[in-house]
């Protein structure tokens, strides 16, 4: 008893430690939005969001927010109808080459953007060519930094399933492989799909050095131009970012957390 006791205590330790981690720069952040020059609190900051006025100042951080609402959308397309299903290949048909095709979309994550970017440029030039130069091309760029992190949640719900005896049955059944990875696999695999997509969205938000080097207008290259003009507003829409990422994770939670509860019962 004295162990569990002890061990509920550091869960409790722990969790308050990265709490405060975590909070204490969001609060200083959320104060600092409501912090005037002279030090007073003032709401005014958040009011000028809404003014016709300073329109013409914030119009960039919404025109980059909408370019990388497009890009989200679309990388996490790429996740789910290319990646996806490329993973779902190997682990039925080509296991042998599992530790090889993890070691490519793992490779990403161990390159800086900057190396990307210098290799990505020459093919750039040949899209902006064929598809022009808009933002949403950056899609195809976002699709491989979000490689790592779309493996590992998708690679655990495979390995929590048996794929292969799901695989079977359904094709035992008549099901061709579209209705099997569709009907059959994808509803197994849901809690992993959707947090790849969450992690897609995240990275798509936060990403700077590849949109700037490659000179395309996101949200966060819109929050560097806006920032010269007015100091608060990239605080305030990183709140915003954050408070929209956190509710798309309650979101995916409450429908995998769901999805469980009815495969349970």
């Amino acid at each position: 008893m004295n162990r569990l006791g002890a061990s509920a205590l550091t869960r409790w330790i722990i969790g308050i430690v990265v709490g405060l981690f975590f909070l204490i720069p969001l609060i200083a952040t959320l104060l600092y939005t409501f912090r005037a020059q002279d030090g007073s609190f003032t709401v005014k900051h958040w009011a000028a969001l809404g003014d016709p006025a300073q329109a013409s100042v914030y119009q960039p951080i919404w025109t980059g927010l909408g370019n990388s609402l497009i890009l989200a959308v679309v990388t996490v397309l790429i996740v789910l109808l290319l990646f996806a299903p490329t993973m779902i290949l190997v682990n039925l048909r080509f296991p042998r080459l599992r530790p090889v095709f993890e070691f490519a979309v793992l490779l990403p994550i161990s390159i800086p953007a900057i190396v990307l970017v210098v290799g990505l440029t020459p093919i750039y030039l040949q899209i902006g060519r064929a598809l022009g130069t808009g933002a949403w091309t950056l899609a195809f760029a976002y699709g491989i930094t979000v490689l790592p992190f779309a493996y590992r949640s998708i690679q655990a719900s495979i390995d929590a399933v048996d794929m292969t005896t799901l695989a079977e049955a359904a094709r035992s059944l008549g099901a061709g492989w579209i209705t099997v990875v569709l009907r059959v696999l994808a509803p197994n695999l849901r809690q992993g799909l959707l947090a790849a997509s969450l992690l897609s969205i995240a990275v798509v938000l936060g990403e700077y050095t590849i949109a700037s080097l490659l000179n395309r207008e996101v949200l966060q290259t819109a929050l560097v131009v806006v920032q010269k003009q007015d100091g608060w507003a990239p605080a305030m829409f990183a709140l915003m970012a954050l408070a929209f990422s956190f509710l798309l994770l309650l979101i995916i939670g409450r429908a995998a957390g769901g999805r469980s509860g009815k495969a349970g019962s």
